[in-house]
């Protein structure tokens, strides 16, 4: 079944009354922040003109790192986050409610 077939089954699903249980949708939000982070990531670095590699050289990070993030296939950590923002010249920010998740990416003004 495609992606986009199985998204309509899951939207009937969920209008004909099912519900989901606490725990697959606590992995549904924790999915939608890292897609979200890895998103921001990806287009700051593609915007500043940066390699995988040449933003890892940024963050102290590897290249393999860098790759995961932009995947969504880690969790990163708060030390990890701080490298990325300094490394990407920007400030992140994270807000997150109980039914969504915010990730955004200021960049700083040139010097």
């Amino acid at each position: 079944m495609g992606h986009s077939r199985w998204r309509l089954a899951r939207e009937r699903e969920l209008a004909e009354g099912h519900r989901e249980t606490a725990e697959v949708e606590q992995e549904r939000q924790e999915h939608r922040v890292s897609m979200a982070l890895a998103k921001v990531v990806y287009d700051r670095r593609v915007e500043l003109g940066l390699s995988q590699s040449e933003l890892a050289t940024r963050t102290g990070l590897s290249q393999a790192k860098i790759s995961r993030i932009e995947g969504s296939d880690t969790v990163p950590t708060l030390p990890l986050l701080a490298k990325l923002a300094k490394g990407l010249n920007a400030s992140l920010n994270i807000a997150i409610d109980e039914d969504d998740a915010q990730v955004t990416l200021t960049a700083h003004e040139a010097a």
